[in-house]
């Protein structure tokens, strides 16, 4: 049987991007095949988890009120380092809404979960920001196998963030026809750079690309998950 170890679930309200405020059932997975610098997400096994078929997981959010949930929110870590356990458990949702939370770098594992994933959010790495280097190479190759679904990219930046990083989101933004939201990073729950620049990002993107918006994450200032 193939159980997985999954760190939290819990109900709370979506706090970034274009579905801000939607009440969603978020389900998060152990682990990550990257280590962003900003990164303040509690994903690690080191500690608490909870092992689950995905029999017993389907089981397990039958005590939620799905009828009251905008969607289920597959979030981590990567949940798509689970996909074999993805593909036993999303068939078992009951016709439920997945919103699918990645770091836009497992197109071959997307490939074979997407046709039961309904929104994709999905993040492009600044190096700037992440310390990841060369990721536009995977991220190309993500937003291709997601064309066929509702996709957006989440792009967090600082003040180090670059024109050319700027140019190259606009122009991977620009291939695929998906909209890009802007984070500012977040430290101890306030923004990294201040109004004035977040709006110069904000131009600068503009000034490539159309279908830009600047969004902090919301939940940091409500102070919830």
């Amino acid at each position: 049987m193939n159980k997985i170890r999954i760190k939290e679930i819990f109900e709370s309200v979506q706090g970034e991007g274009p579905y801000i405020g939607f009440k969603q059932l978020f389900i998060r997975f152990c682990n990550c095949n990257l280590k962003c610098n900003y990164c303040d997400t509690e994903f690690s096994a080191d500690e608490y988890f909870e092992e689950f078929s995905a029999q017993e997981l389907a089981d397990y959010i039958k005590k939620f009120d799905l009828k009251n949930i905008h969607s289920i929110s597959l979030t981590g870590g990567e949940p798509l380092l689970s996909v074999d356990f993805l593909k036993e458990f999303l068939p078992l949702t009951g016709g439920s809404m997945i919103y699918l939370e990645t770091n836009a770098t497992l197109a071959d594992k997307l490939s074979e979960i997407i046709d039961f994933v309904d929104i994709i959010a999905a993040d492009i790495k600044l190096e700037s920001a992440s310390g990841i280097k060369d990721s536009y190479k995977f991220h190309d190759k993500f937003f291709d196998a997601a064309k066929q679904k509702e996709c957006f990219a989440k792009i967090v930046f600082n003040e180090n963030i670059s024109d050319e990083e700027v140019k190259k989101c606009c122009d991977l933004a620009s291939k695929y026809n998906i909209e890009l939201i802007l984070q500012p990073e977040m430290l101890n729950n306030q923004p990294s750079a201040d109004t004035i620049f977040c709006q110069q990002v904000l131009d600068k993107f503009l000034k490539y690309y159309k279908k830009t918006r600047l969004i902090p994450q919301v939940h940091k200032f409500l102070n919830i998950r």
